[in-house]
C-alpha cells in the first residue's frame, strides 16, 4: 500500500461526496462543506390526497489538520456544530438536519483520539415532532492509518478505509 498525503486523501473522500451532495470551498476552519437536501412526499392513493411531506438534511464540513489535539478538536466540533445548526429551519415536515466533521489529520494526540469517541450532540426540535439533528464525527490519522469516531460517525470509516482500493 501506498502512502498518501492528507490533500490526496481529502481529494478522494470529497470526490465520493460529489454525486450527490453540494460540494464547495470551505471557510475558516474548514477546508470543504457538504449538503444534501431529500424531500419525500407520502400520500395515500392519489397525490391529492397527501399524509406527509418529509424533510431530511445533512451538513457535512472537512478539515485539514497536521496534528490534531484536543483543544484544536473541541474549538472544531463547537464551529462544526454552531454553523450546522445555524442552517436548520425546523418545521412540520421536518424529518432531520445531521451535522458531520470529517478531520483529516497527519497525526492524532492520543487524548484527542479518546475524546472524539466521547463526543455526542443532538437536538430535538418540538419534543422531536418537527425532527432532530445529531453529530457524526470521524478522525483519520494519515501516519497510521487510524481512524476515531463517534457511535454516530461509524458509518464514516468507509470513506477513508483502504481495504480492497489499489
Amino acid at each position: 500500500m501506498e502512502y498518501m498525503e492528507r490533500k490526496d486523501i481529502l481529494q478522494r473522500v470529497l470526490h465520493s461526496f460529489e454525486q450527490y451532495y453540494d460540494v464547495k470551498a470551505g471557510e475558516e476552519p474548514f477546508a470543504a462543506e457538504a449538503e444534501f437536501h431529500s424531500h419525500t412526499e407520502q400520500y395515500l392513493l392519489i397525490r391529492a390526497a397527501r399524509v406527509a411531506d418529509i424533510d431530511s438534511h445533512e451538513y457535512v464540513f472537512f478539515v485539514e489538520e497536521e496534528n490534531l489535539t484536543t483543544d484544536r478538536l473541541e474549538l472544531l466540533v463547537k464551529a462544526a456544530w454552531d454553523k450546522g445548526i445555524s442552517k436548520v429551519h425546523p418545521c412540520p415536515g421536518h424529518r432531520s438536519s445531521d451535522i458531520a466533521l470529517i478531520i483529516i489529520a497527519d497525526t492524532i494526540e492520543d487524548s484527542a483520539s479518546r475524546q472524539i469517541s466521547c463526543i455526542k450532540y443532538s437536538k430535538s426540535y418540538r419534543f422531536s415532532l418537527w425532527g432532530w439533528s445529531s453529530l457524526r464525527l470521524m478522525a483519520y490519522e494519515v501516519s497510521s492509518g487510524r481512524i476515531s469516531c463517534n457511535r454516530l460517525g461509524r458509518s464514516l470509516k468507509k470513506l477513508v478505509s483502504t481495504k480492497g482500493k489499489k
